[in-house]
C-alpha cells in the first residue's frame, strides 16, 4: 500500500521540479504569461520557478512534506492569473489551441487539491522517508 501512495508522491514531486527548471529553460515563454499588471515579472518568472524546485523537492522529505504542500497550494493559486491570461490572449500563445488555453484553468483546479491532499499526512506518514 505504500508503494500506491508513494508513486503519485514522486510523480507529483518531480512534476514540479522539472516546471521549476523549466522557468531558467524557458524563460520567455513564462515571460508572455504574465499579466502587465504584475511588477518584475523577470523576478517573479525566476521566484515561481525556484518555489516550484524547492518545493518540489520539500514535498519528498517527510519532516517537511506538509509544509511543502501547503506552499505548492498557496503557489499554485498565486500563479492561477497566469493561466487565465493565456486564455483571455490566445494570440500571445499560437502555439497552443483555444481548448488548450482553457482547459487550464480546471487543470490548474485539480493541481491544487492533489497538493491540498498531501497537505493531511496521516500519523504514520511522518516516519516514512516518502
Amino acid at each position: 500500500m505504500r508503494r500506491v501512495r508513494t508513486i503519485p508522491k514522486v510523480f507529483f514531486a518531480l512534476a514540479f521540479v522539472g516546471a521549476g527548471m523549466n522557468h531558467f529553460r524557458a524563460t520567455s515563454f513564462y515571460l508572455r504569461m504574465m499579466p502587465a499588471y504584475l511588477p518584475g515579472p523577470l523576478a517573479l518568472v525566476y521566484f515561481s520557478g525556484i518555489a516550484e524546485i524547492v518545493l518540489g523537492i520539500l514535498l519528498l522529505v517527510p519532516r517537511t512534506s506538509v509544509i511543502a504542500a501547503w506552499g505548492l497550494v498557496a503557489l499554485l493559486v498565486a500563479v492561477f492569473p497566469a493561466n487565465v491570461q493565456m486564455a483571455l490572449h490566445p494570440e500571445v500563445f499560437p502555439e497552443f489551441s483555444m481548448t488548450g488555453l482553457w482547459m487550464r484553468l480546471p487543470l490548474q483546479a485539480i493541481l491544487i487539491a492533489w497538493a491540498f491532499h498531501y497537505s493531511h499526512a496521516p500519523a504514520q506518514d511522518a516516519e516514512q522517508v516518502m
